[in-house]
């Protein structure tokens, strides 16, 4: 993440009422900020963030909008309240109102109590009318109104420290024209979503995301082991992540973050400054030479003579008739004909989803996945920046290309030609069979390396059923991974619980090998009716219906919920905040992937328990 404000990014504007407005920060526009007023973007290009600004206009003798920036004084000031506290004078009553007030040993009330203020509205002087009158007027930056209104309060010498700070930094939210440049991190984007549309992101928290990350391992897997599976070919780990992600790329964005691919690499400024450096040194040069010819000099009559070169070219030598100086030169050397320019080496292709390690595997129903979210991070699925990390590690299938990829169009090799017949097409032809070529490439690779698991975990979030899409992405996981399920209800959820309980295990057990019985001794009992109880066991039920999933795939499947609790931070008032945000609770599943042992695995040891003699003293 960068440390300062950037052209053509998205920065998030925390205006004084608390709310956010997330705005694209291009060069040249500007930025409306509604009833605060009008800024022009190029005033916050260039700065670091976190700065809190003020808009300064010709109301405060400006000939254009300006900003303040704000210093952290002076919000701290205004934040615990220390510049309008009421200054209280010692009084003889003090000892009677001490049941009321704090006092001290001399007498003097150290701290006010507010038990017989009366807060009335017809204590305010001012009426609404009037105060709209004075926003009208345009008194500034807010302060002028704030200062108004508190000087026409009939009671604001009976308020304590506490509620004046309260009702001053009220009044503040109201009237002030200020706002804090912040950048757009995962965080602030989940408030920022769940405050206008929570249905999008299945109502997820940015506590509930964090608990996502944790049990599902999430790191950064650039230098993680890879090896290779039973086959040869396989890839097992390498910090490879599955996902079902139906909440516009938010949970992909968070997996992300946490693995160091999100946000674009710094790098690309030193290497646009090196560019523009080596631009301007190569029109400097060319400038150079242009005054030198239509001056009549050379660089070897300003800096002296210079040895002859051997192998120097006679012809393309500016030389002019010294008897004749007023003689033009030749054309070759002509001014009107500068040098041209150098032409920057080409780009190497960079083919897309081509990372082996620290990637994430995204499925969707549709033609392209649902990550519209990405875009705050300067990542446009539609057309991706080569240089965005997310080009080369989110990688994205369909539904039908993991199940069913001979029924997929994108899967099914173009038709070759040769390089014969690709040199009499036109270039258009010749570009639209080699994009065909490679996007058939890109799919074929990302569909194979999937089918293939070994994959480091599953994350799903989806409204979707959830025990179907277990089904055919578990076993893509490799042994010792990490599942973790979101969903907003818990109902879902518990129905998954059930299906990876340990006692429909020990039942899928039984009907695949059959029902193991011993002796006291620890000898096995012979079953002589086997096909009686298989018919007794399918006749109670299909399999499909008692079992839809396999149990022996997860191991300590646990269900589990968080919510955090905000409070408020301030010296002498420190307590959790009274009301919240409702909504859906959410709830994640979490469990094990294991490989189950083939066969029947069987107890040793002695199953008769020895019987203590008791004998009795008498």
């Amino acid at each position: 993440m960068h440390s300062y404000i950037r052209p053509n990014t998205h920065v998030a504007l925390r205006l004084p009422s608390g709310l956010y407005k997330i705005v694209d920060i291009t060069p040249n526009t500007n930025i409306n900020l509604g009833k605060f007023g009008t800024f022009n973007s190029n005033l916050v290009l260039g700065r670091p963030y976190y700065l809190t600004y003020e808009l300064l206009d010709k109301d405060d003798g400006k000939s254009k909008t300006e900003l303040r920036v704000v210093p952290a004084s002076e919000l701290h000031a205004e934040a615990l309240g220390s510049e309008h506290a009421p200054a209280v004078e010692p009084t003889d009553e003090a000892e009677g109102n001490a049941g009321f007030d704090i006092v001290g040993e001399d007498g003097q009330v150290i701290m006010r109590n507010n038990r017989l203020t009366v807060d009335d509205a017809s204590r305010q002087a001012l009426s609404m009318a009037e105060i709209e009158e004075l926003k009208k007027a345009g008194a500034g930056s807010g302060k002028d109104i704030i200062a108004k209104i508190m000087a026409s309060h009939n009671a604001i010498d009976e308020k304590t420290s506490f509620s004046l700070a309260k009702y001053t930094l009220r009044k503040s939210r109201k009237y002030l024209r200020r706002f804090t440049a912040l950048p757009v991190d995962v965080g602030l984007l989940t408030e920022y979503v769940l405050e206008k549309e929570a249905y999008k992101i299945m109502e997820l928290r940015e506590d509930l995301l964090g608990l996502i990350c944790s049990w599902a391992n999430i790191h950064s897997g650039a230098t993680t082991r890879v090896l290779t599976g039973e086959d040869g070919v396989s890839q097992v780990g390498g910090g490879r992540w599955l996902m079902v992600d139906d909440t516009g790329g938010l949970v992909t964005a968070a997996l992300a973050e946490k693995m160091g691919i999100l946000y674009p690499e710094e790098e690309d400024d030193d290497t646009e400054e090196e560019e523009a450096t080596t631009e301007l040194t190569a029109l400097e040069e060319v400038g150079k030479n242009l005054s030198q010819q239509q001056n009549g000099t050379t660089e070897s009559e300003v800096h002296g003579p210079d040895t002859a070169m051997p192998d120097a070219d006679v012809d393309t030598t500016l030389t002019s008739d010294p008897s004749n100086p007023a003689e033009p030169l030749s054309a070759a050397a002509a001014p009107s004909d500068p040098p041209p320019r150098p032409r920057k080496p080409p780009r190497p292709h960079i083919p897309q989803m081509s990372a082996q390690t620290n990637t994430l595997t995204i499925l969707h129903p549709n033609n392209q996945p649902n990550l519209s979210y990405l875009k705050y991070f300067g990542y446009d699925y539609g057309a991706p920046a080569v240089s965005h990390p997310l080009y080369k590690h989110l990688k994205s299938l369909s539904w039908l290309s993991l199940l069913h990829p001979e029924d997929d169009p994108s899967y099914d090799e173009p038709e070759i030609i040769s390089e014969d017949v690709l040199a009499t097409l036109k270039s258009t032809k010749r570009g639209t069979y080699y994009k065909k070529r490679r996007r058939w490439e890109r799919v074929k690779s990302v569909v194979d390396e999937t089918r293939r698991g070994g994959f480091d975990g599953l994350v799903v979030a989806t409204a979707m059923d959830a025990a179907t899409v277990l089904k055919e992405l578990v076993p893509l996981v490799r042994g010792g991974g990490r599942i973790v399920v979101y969903n907003p209800n818990v109902e879902p959820l518990v129905q998954l619980c059930d299906y990876y309980s340990k006692e429909r295990r020990a039942a899928y057990m039984a009907r695949e090998f059959g029902p193991q019985q011993h002796e006291p001794n620890g000898k096995k009992l012979k079953v002589e009716d086997d096909a009686e109880t298989a018919d007794s066991m399918s006749e109670a039920g299909n399999e499909e219906d008692d079992f839809p999933l396999n149990p022996t795939l997860l191991l300590a499947p646990s269900l589990q919920t968080v919510r955090a609790r905000q409070w408020q931070v301030l010296p002498g008032r420190t307590h959790p905040m009274m009301t919240s945000k409702g909504g859906a609770e959410g709830y994640i599943f979490t469990a094990t992937r294991v490989l189950p042992i083939e066969g029947r695995v069987e107890a040793r040891g002695h199953f008769g328990k020895k019987k203590r003699k008791i004998e009795e003293s008498g």
